[in-house]
């Protein structure tokens, strides 16, 4: 007979009825995208690192508030992320160095001495970093960790129509840093 594998949600729900070691599963599935939205956010691997560690720190601490009629695991776990990176900006901005970072990152994207070897990717990467926080998180949940419009509604708590056309300016203003 082969292992039924159990969705998200039951899992979820039985970390929350207090078997914590369900939860590795979960850090299996969800950590390395979970570690590319933070990247993707903040062009930083160390704060990345940091941020997915402090993600399923607090889904451990909030896990009883998981409450699977309002939403998938999914949409939780993406909207405690989003809730972390935000926590995370707000602590940068008060650092008087706080563009020092992207500039480094602007400058390792224009000496080639980022691990890709394709331009274009670069080129993107550093259109990216050029959109507002927000544009940017739209563009990383939808088009780099594939979430669905809906599922963005819940997270941030916005219509879908008003995500659409958030994501469709944010693609426009992605596009006109690309090519510019």
């Amino acid at each position: 007979m082969l292992p039924v594998e159990l969705s998200d949600e039951k899992i979820m729900l039985r970390v929350k009825e207090g078997h914590l070691s369900e939860l590795t599963e979960l850090f299996d599935r969800y950590h390395l995208k979970l570690f590319n939205f933070f990247w993707k956010l903040t062009f930083d691997k160390p704060a990345s690192e940091d941020l997915t560690q402090t993600l399923f720190y607090r889904v451990m601490k909030y896990r009883l508030t998981f409450n699977v009629e309002q939403g998938s695991f999914k949409s939780w776990v993406y909207r405690m992320a989003r809730n972390i990176h935000v926590d995370f900006c707000n602590e940068q901005a008060k650092r008087p160095d706080r563009y020092k970072h992207a500039e480094e990152h602007l400058e390792r994207l224009a000496d080639g001495g980022e691990r890709y070897n394709e331009d274009h990717l670069v080129q993107l990467d550093a259109a990216l970093l050029k959109l507002d926080p927000e544009q940017r998180e739209l563009i990383v949940m939808s088009r780099y960790q594939g979430l669905k419009y809906d599922e963005i509604s819940q997270i941030k708590d916005i219509s879908v129509p008003a995500i659409k056309v958030r994501i469709h300016r944010a693609i426009k203003e992605l596009r006109q840093y690309y090519f510019t």
